[in-house]
Formats: structure tokens, sequence, C-alpha cells
């Protein structure tokens, strides 16, 4: 444990940290924002949040050396929205080689009638699969949802979200997990998944 914090909050440059903290105070959780790997390694949780381009969070990961730490890490580690696709090979926002904890590109949205880029607002989960961050979330619940960018459905898809297809958002591979959508502002919904994530 890392200085009696129950989560380390990894400094990828979002703006969304200050809300994050906010949150995991409201449920009783001591979290600290850093980039230092020492803190980090030593932390018994993560998450990895994250807003705006993928090129720009994974210089900022490479420049700290958690781009290599980060796939060796053991604890429960959650990816938030940008952080969740981070956790992939590669993402075509600015061709970016990511962390590669999970197979698979992560892709540009296409625009569509009535389906505009940025996915925007509260959406709906679908296909949900039998994970501890996801127990006592029904298929149907609404969360916040803001991105560009997304993953395809496939082996790692926990829960799925409608958006003209199918795309990932909740996923899983070992230790590591990662939602699309945001928890911190998704209502009593989000803060039950991050309860859950507090309980692994």
């Amino acid at each position: 444990m890392s200085a009696g914090i129950d989560v380390a909050i990894i400094d990828s440059g979002g703006a969304n940290l200050a809300s994050l903290q906010f949150a995991l105070e409201r449920l009783g959780a001591r979290s600290q924002v850093s980039s230092d790997a020492g803190t980090i390694a030593r932390a018994p949780r993560v998450l990895l949040p994250g807003v705006g381009a993928a090129a720009d969070a994974m210089r900022r990961l490479r420049g700290a050396g958690l781009d290599r730490l980060i796939p060796t890490l053991r604890v429960p580690l959650l990816g938030i929205c940008l952080g969740m696709q981070l956790l992939f090979e590669h993402s075509a926002e600015g061709d970016t080689a990511c962390l590669g904890v999970l197979d698979g590109r992560v892709e540009r949205l296409a625009p569509a009638p009535g389906l505009s880029v940025p996915h925007m607002g509260w959406n709906t989960l679908d296909s949900i699969g039998s994970d501890p961050l996801l127990a006592g979330i029904d298929a149907g619940s609404y969360l916040y949802f803001v991105h560009s960018y997304a993953a395809p459905v496939a082996g790692s898809t926990l829960a799925a979200v409608q958006y003209g297809r199918p795309l990932a958002a909740v996923v899983r591979r070992d230790n590591f997990r990662g939602v699309q959508f945001h928890p911190e502002r998704s209502a009593s919904v989000g803060s039950h998944i991050l309860r859950n994530f507090l309980a692994l």
C-alpha cells in the first residue's frame, strides 16, 4: 500500500481527475493523483483515467515510464474513457501505439443520420456479462458517455453499448478492466460501479 491510499489515480493529463477524486471520497476511499512509478506500483488499486487525445496521453505515460509499468501491474486496474482505450494495442487517433494489455484496435466513430460524433450523453448498457465490477448492474442501466473513438465488441467485452452498432462499453482481461463511460458523471449507477471497483 502506498502512504495509506486506497487508489492511485494515474495522472494522464485529463481534466476529470478532481471529479474522480471527489467521487471516490464520497465512497470513503483515499486516493492520490500521481505519475510516480513507485507510488503507482505500491498502490492496492489503480485508476487510469483519460480525457483528450490518445497520442498526448501515451506521450505522458511514456515520459514517466508508465507505459512499461502498467502492463506489469497485478492489482485491480480500471481504465476510464480514454484510459480504457489506452489498454488496447492501437488507437486510430493519431495512429498511436497503446499499452497492448487488450487485443485489438480503437477506431473513430463514423457519423450517421441521427448519430453525431462524439457520442455524448446518456446511453444504456446491454449484453452484460458476469463480473464483480458489474455486480448489481442491470442491462438497460444508463451511463454517461463522451467519446469519438471506440473499441469493437470482442472477447474481452463484458458489456456493450449501441451507437449505430455495438461498441465495447466494459472490458476485462485478468486484473485489467475498462469502462468507456464516465462513472464519476453517471449518478448512482456510476457510483455503484466505483464501489464495486473498491471492493475488488
